[in-house]
């Protein structure tokens, strides 16, 4: 089997060495020919420099470097197009997914898989991360209609040939797990040991930013809920007009003022709330009509 190992690299100058000596060591057990690119993610710190050093020391390494940071989904992308072989591998640089557990991966993808996640047999993070990736999960199940990918993870193997179905995409905000799903159904995952990780660089509000992409980015979804909500504030409304009317004609008078003060804010509330909505989905039109890419290369190195 030939691989492609794609690793996005963010201040994660300690973890280069010891990741591509431990992937070294470990896929010649189950690979033909392999490859591991490692793409800098515009870290602020001397990532790139061990970079250089790996291709120096290892033939198999190739090294990418971009422009800024653009994120890991975008420095994902960027390795998945310069892969060489048909097999894909992308894994974490701190060596939470174990390169031991990649043939458990792969021995799903031969049952006839294109896609397959490395679902971890123990959460390795807090409650509250943990809470959140599982909502995030599930919003990306909902947009993509597949319950497989309920299981999603940055560990995941596939078939190198689906990037043909995005090889036109240009945006700079993107989920890959998303433009995957453009290119097949196939999807299935395979439980693994993970490690606990030691930091992440997603903080609450990146969790909460890429959940409002999966939403508003790849799905009408949240329309449809404006619509509902629309909806249920004319029948609420056509509710309460009914309930003035009795009370007119039972007790001689309407609801007062704050009555009439609370009606207003709550159809106004829903009223801002949707066109909030719609102006997400104009930002997001707004963004993709001007063409920015994904991602910038600035330099690429290999032994």
């Amino acid at each position: 089997m030939n691989l492609s190992v794609v690793v996005p690299i963010y201040k994660g100058e300690a973890f280069i060495s010891p990741l591509v000596e431990e992937l070294t060591r470990t896929l010649p057990t189950f690979a033909q020919t392999y490859e591991i690119i490692l793409v800098n993610d515009g870290s602020p710190d001397n990532s790139w420099q061990f970079i250089q050093n790996a291709t120096h020391e290892y033939p198999c390494v190739r090294g990418i470097r971009m422009m800024r940071n653009y994120g890991q989904h975008n420095a994902t992308l960027c390795g998945v197009r310069a892969a060489q072989y048909e097999i894909v591998v992308t894994i974490d640089q701190d060596l939470q997914h174990p390169p031991a557990e990649i043939p458990h991966l792969l021995a799903k993808l031969e049952e006839g898989y294109d896609v397959v996640y490395g679902a971890p047999r123990k959460l390795p993070q807090s409650l509250w991360r943990n809470a959140m990736t599982a909502g995030i999960k599930w919003i990306l199940a909902k947009v993509i209609g597949l319950p497989a990918v309920h299981n999603v993870s940055a560990f995941r193997a596939f078939r190198t040939h689906l990037r043909e179905a995005f090889v036109n995409f240009q945006s700079p905000s993107l989920i890959l797990d998303v433009l995957l799903s453009w290119g097949t159904t196939r999807f299935s995952s395979v439980q693994v040991n993970i490690a606990p990780a030691e930091r992440s660089n997603y903080s609450f509000t990146m969790l909460v930013r890429t959940a409002t992409l999966i939403l508003i980015g790849y799905s009408t979804l949240p329309l449809r809920f404006a619509s509902w909500i629309g909806f249920g504030m004319t029948l609420f409304g056509l509710g309460v007009f009914i309930y003035v009317l009795v009370v007119y004609f039972t007790a001689g008078s309407p609801p007062g003022f704050p009555f009439l003060a609370s009606m207003i804010a709550l159809v106004s509330g829903a009223q801002l709330f949707a066109l909030g909505i719609f102006g997400e989905y104009l930002a997001r039109m707004f963004d993709r009509s001007m063409d920015r890419p994904p991602y910038v290369v600035q330099e690429t190195t290999e032994a």
